[in-house]
């Protein structure tokens, strides 16, 4: 590649940090979740055999897997040679891809698979040729169809008796693939035979079994029948990206808008949240404010049988990849789409009605930053007010295709600006700013944060592949916010979330509190689209995509990387997370490595460290007294245990007690919690909406509502793993999830408390003795209306 691409087709360094955790909510007009599986269903599984075109690689995908592999070659960090190694490595994720758990290719694909090897890189540099992606998927949707054939005949003529000691291994990422068929039959088989007992343990009966099972396999397979070039493309430019690091991604048309909805927090649809638990796209929720709520003719659990544009002819979407369905109804505001439903309150099955709707821009205010006022109660009397930012998203408005409006520009900066300037309002006197949910975004919009409870000075160091520093500054004299500061993290707090609490605890601004550390990831990635380094060509008929690669790795203040190390809070609470080895930075494959720049010049103001030991102290006493904290402790413990053996047993009895034991378990604590006659703390909640009105919000019982749980409720925008996480992205096997694989406790027989955000309530406290400490001048000035500093709206 000639050395002048950078400069022709360089979007800029639109700096992205990204993400670990996409929330699977179905929009519609943003994506779709792989299709959920309705356990039980009665219904029938298809007769027909499933038949998949023969798909062929065009020059069209020779190109666009060209100009990715030479952009990976030019710009990544690591300016890694597209070289054998890499074609090594290549092969084996693209393999690892369609069969994470070894379940599918056998020893004998493997050998034919060899000759790839050290040719991949040969095939797209000097041919421009993807015939190897196809080849190797035709034989995984092969060895699908042979599975799911032996599974019927299973169901069809085997008697499932599960009274021995036999076990079977779910996690089999780290085992040898099969030696042959024979060898593969009998891992299906045991497979087979755990999803049968799991539903069997769920109480449904043999023939309802069998019909959910080979519904969920036929589904399965047709899944990859529909799949198209741009798809096993998607895989395979996915698989390279990876090879560089886990965080560079390749994104196909698709991906690429979603990518772009996910941080402007807006889609153009009709404003409805799908599932498709029986073959059947169904209603689960309608978005506040959307065309199909505003139209009052649709409502959850109508199910969506065909879909016509405007007023073309309907197209059946029966038992159609959930993903593609979603591609039918979306479309661009002010275009015209009609639905065929079958009611949910309809008499009869039979019944059709058809639905127009004008689709139209939708907020996702959900997404969006809030806020939350606490008034705790002061020993003698009186309260102390604090209040809670919740960020799930660094998010920023974004346009790759230069459609967006920017009169409805977003910037989570601007919506925090806003929210604090409304907690002062209010009287707030302690601020926590909770991230444990937040997995990264634009590494703009962190600065700005950050710089809001600074005077000025370095937020971040970034390092580019060329060794060359650049800190990012707070140029900002003034601080929105000048009073005690609590950030709350997760193992699930990634990237942009990283950058801010580590430049908060650097200058000794913020108590950091939450788990042992923080994600990991310490990398920077830019998003280039790749038809501005294609000349125009007839072989391209669709939009070839965008790249999004690692570009740089960003150091804090003090000149330490976060990578894989992430951040360690100074006071670190009991979480099951804190021992597990498959999240976090150090889980994925091939990270970047952990290292040291020298520090940045800046001035801390230590308005930390003469209170944190008291504050260690006397949160330690409170997390020995708890019972919520116990019982993280016996969750540990038994987490522990199940990570030496990984295996389950097929024993019903057997797992017929561990069942009972785990719902009594369960039950204590629910009757323990109900008996604790806690007093109830007025708890008021702000949205963006709820900004500019007067006063606050009437109080809401923090006992009615369920919270957030630090473990359950972590895991924010990813923007990293598009392809393995995104809604829209094309299912691959790894993301599909393994049938059978349903949660294993009993609905409830009575009323149940829901557990509180116990992290959340202890991270108050901590603030409440924070405030306690913080000296009377400091808190005066604290208290004072500091000018505003939120970022102007282009």
């Amino acid at each position: 590649m000639r050395n002048g691409t950078r400069r022709g087709g360089w979007l800029g360094f639109w700096p992205w940090i990204g993400g670990i955790g996409l929330s699977c909510l179905v929009w519609l007009g943003q994506g779709a979740s792989a299709p959920e599986v309705q356990v039980g269903s009665d219904r029938a599984a298809p007769e027909k055999p499933i038949v998949r075109p023969q798909l062929k690689p065009t020059p069209a995908e020779g190109r666009i897997a060209y100009v990715a592999a030479r952009l990976l070659e030019s710009q990544h960090y690591t300016r890694q040679a597209f070289d054998d190694t890499v074609s090594s490595r290549f092969l084996e994720r693209y393999i690892e891809s369609y069969d994470p758990q070894h379940l599918h290719f056998v020893q004998s694909d493997l050998r034919e698979f060899e000759f790839y090897r050290h040719r991949l890189d040969d095939y797209i540099l000097r041919r421009q040729d993807t015939t190897p992606a196809f080849e190797i998927f035709d034989r995984f949707f092969e060895r699908l169809q042979q599975r799911v054939a032996y599974v019927e005949e299973l169901l069809r003529t085997e008697t499932f008796q599960f009274d021995t000691d036999e076990r079977v291994q779910l996690d089999r990422r780290k085992a040898p693939y099969p030696k042959d068929l024979n060898e593969a039959r009998k891992l299906w088989r045991d497979r087979l035979r755990y999803e049968y007992l799991q539903e069997k343990l769920n109480g449904e009966k043999p023939q309802q079994i069998t019909n959910t099972l080979l519904r969920r396999y036929h589904r399965n397979l047709r899944m990859f029948a529909e799949w198209d070039n741009a798809d096993v493309l998607q895989v395979y430019l996915n698989a390279l990206a990876h090879v560089y690091d886990p965080h560079s991604d390749y994104l196909g048309k698709q991906q690429m808008e979603n990518f772009a909805m996910g941080m402007n927090l807006a889609l153009e649809g009709i404003g409805a949240e799908l599932t498709s638990p029986d073959g059947y796209c169904t209603i689960r929720r309608l978005i506040p404010g959307g065309p199909a709520e505003r139209s009052k003719k649709l409502k959850e659990k109508d199910r969506i049988v065909a879909v016509a544009q405007g007023d073309g002819p309907f197209v059946d979407v029966v038992d159609m990849n959930l993903n593609k369905v979603v591609q039918l109804i979306r479309g661009p505001k002010g275009t015209t789409v009609r639905l065929m439903i079958i009611p949910a309150d309809a008499p009869d099955p039979s019944v059709r009605r058809v639905v127009t709707l004008v689709r139209d821009r939708i907020r996702l205010e959900d997404q969006a930053a809030k806020a939350r006022v606490v008034d705790w109660p002061e020993e003698g009397g009186g309260t102390r007010r604090i209040g809670i930012i919740d960020l799930p998203s660094f998010y920023s408005t974004m346009d790759f295709v230069g459609t967006e409006d920017r009169s409805d520009y977003r910037s989570c900066a601007a919506d925090v600006a806003r929210l604090i300037e409304k907690l002062k309002a209010e009287g707030v006197e302690g601020l926590i700013l909770d991230l444990r949910r937040n997995g990264g975004g634009s590494l703009e919009e962190a600065i700005r944060i950050a710089g809001f409870f600074i005077p000025r000075g370095p937020i971040v160091q970034v390092r580019d592949g060329d060794g060359r520093v650049t800190v990012k500054e707070d140029r900002d004299p003034r601080m929105l916010w000048e009073g005690p500061l609590v950030v709350l993290t997760s193992r699930f707090s990634a990237s942009a979330s990283e950058i801010v609490a580590a430049a908060l605890q650097d200058y000794g601004r913020a108590v950091l509190v939450g788990d042992a550390s923080t994600h990991g990831k310490g990398t920077v990635q830019a998003p280039s689209l790749l038809r501005n380094f294609m000349r125009p060509s007839t072989i391209l008929t669709n939009d070839p995509g965008l790249l999004k690669y690692t570009v740089s790795k960003f150091y804090r203040a003090n000149g330490e990387s976060t990578q894989l190390k992430g951040v360690v809070p100074d006071i670190v609470l009991p979480s099951v997370l804190n021992v597990s080895k498959d999240i976090g930075e150090s889980a994925l494959d091939n990270p970047l490595p952990w290292d040291t720049i020298e520090s940045a010049k800046y001035e801390r103001l230590d308005w930390v460290a003469p209170y944190l030991e008291e504050l260690r102290r006397r949160s330690a006493s409170r997390v020995r007294a708890s019972r919520d904290f116990a019982y993280v402790q016996e969750d540990i413990e038994q987490f522990l245990k199940m990570q030496e053996d990984r295996s389950l047993s097929l024993n019903e009895q057997a797992r017929l007690k561990e069942k009972e034991e785990q719902e009594a378990r369960r039950k204590a604590r629910a009757r323990e919690r109900m008996a604790r006659n806690e007093p109830e703390i007025p708890v008021r909640e702000l949205t963006l909406a709820d900004v500019d009105k007067p006063g606050l919000p009437p109080p809401i019982s923090r006992t009615n509502r369920l919270s957030q749980a630090s473990a359950g409720s972590a895991g924010g925008a990813d923007t990293n793993h598009l392809v393995a996480a995104n809604p829209t992205a094309p299912a691959t096997p790894e993301e599909t999830p393994v049938p059978g694989e349903s949660d294993d406790l009993l609905e409830p027989e009575e009323p149940l408390a829901p557990a509180a955000d116990f992290v959340l309530r202890e991270a108050e406290m901590i603030l409440v003795d924070y405030l306690r400490l913080w000296p009377r001048e400091k808190a005066l000035t604290a208290q004072k209306p500091a000018p505003a500093t939120a970022p102007s709206q282009p």
